[in-house]
């Protein structure tokens, strides 16, 4: 009788194999990927689905049936459906996102050209979210706890509802009617210099604000009654380091979970806003692209607002993955 004698494997490569955060990572990322082939599916579906011919609308109703044929046969829009979509899969791979029917710019150049300013709207207005979400919503969780000052709470409660309420674009109506207009404060439209910024941020940033704020105000209000406060306050530790310091980060998870949702809602919201202001970004773009049928153009938005909330996601997962790595590893 023989036995055969297996190489040992180092010690170092079977702690890392048998890690959990290995296991996180490859989960996270298996995930990533399967919701990254059913956005790039769904968008090359739903654009196809829309009926008319966009060769068509992009040369009109009087150009020759001749030139239309060609036109769709350089395109390979006559090609059957499934055919079309692996020539799309190829393009992707290479990086190629096509060439818009309308104008003959490639799509890529085109979302190179807008994407900036549509993320400056959306990182700033992201950021004003969180400059004063946190700090109205721990105020007010400190004010009212214990069912102290009634009246405060219930005001801020229902302020909150009712800008959380109202959507964007109408807000962004009557800012454009009340700051601009008639106060001549800010400019009407489009991109021109740091005041134009100011409208549209706020816009975007009103509602996700107000709904952010309830959201750490009560978080803060379970933390805030957890034995651990208490014992702060025993040793008489100053109040701001007890919020601060011990509070504030065991209420962030989340927080932080929500927030990375309402960027992702933000970067939508975006699409209505940057209509109502004539900012030239991709919201404009889409919403123009969607009407002329331009189908290689509105893939490749679409695709970039995909991956742009994929992206946001993975990095919540992350971000609380460091945060709390018991219950969201174990969670994986």
């Amino acid at each position: 009788m023989t036995t055969e004698l297996r190489p040992a494997l180092p010690a170092t490569a079977v702690r890392v194999w048998r890690s959990p955060w290995l296991l996180f990572a490859l989960r996270r990322l298996g995930r990533f990927a399967i919701s990254l082939w059913v956005l790039v599916t769904a968008s090359f579906l739903m654009i196809h689905l829309v009926p008319g011919d966009p060769v068509r609308a992009a040369l009109g109703m009087n150009a020759p049936a001749s030139v239309v044929r060609a036109r769709r046969e350089l395109l390979g829009l006559d090609d059957p459906l499934v055919v079309q979509y692996w020539h799309y899969l190829q393009g992707l791979v290479h990086g190629n996102l096509g060439v818009s029917v309308s104008s003959n710019e490639s799509v890529a150049d085109v979302i190179g050209q807008r994407l900036p300013a549509t993320a400056q709207l959306a990182i700033l207005a992201f950021l004003l979210v969180l400059l004063v979400a946190v700090p109205l919503g721990v105020t007010m969780a400190v004010a009212t706890r214990a069912g102290r000052r009634r009246g405060g709470e219930l005001g801020f409660a229902i302020g909150a509802v009712v800008l959380a309420a109202i959507p964007e674009f109408l807000l962004a109506v009557a800012l454009v009617y009340v700051f601009a207009v008639n106060l001549h404060w800010f400019p009407v439209a489009g991109q021109q210099g740091p005041l134009s910024f100011v409208l549209p941020v706020v816009a975007l940033a009103v509602g996700p604000a107000a709904v952010l704020a309830r959201i750490v105000r009560v978080e803060m209000l379970a933390v805030l009654g957890q034995d651990f406060v208490r014992t702060a306050r025993a040793k008489r530790l100053r109040p701001r380091r007890i919020y601060l310091r011990h509070a504030l980060p065991n209420a962030v998870t989340a927080t932080l979970t929500l927030a990375g949702l309402m960027l992702t809602s933000m970067v939508a919201g975006t699409i209505l806003v940057e209509n109502v202001f004539a900012w030239p970004g991709l919201g404009a773009k889409i919403v123009s692209s969607i009407l002329a049928k331009d189908y290689p153009m509105v893939q490749g938005i679409v695709l970039v607002y995909g991956v742009g909330v994929l992206l946001v996601n993975l990095v919540v997962d992350v971000l609380l993955g460091v945060l709390d790595p018991r219950s969201t590893i174990r969670e994986a």
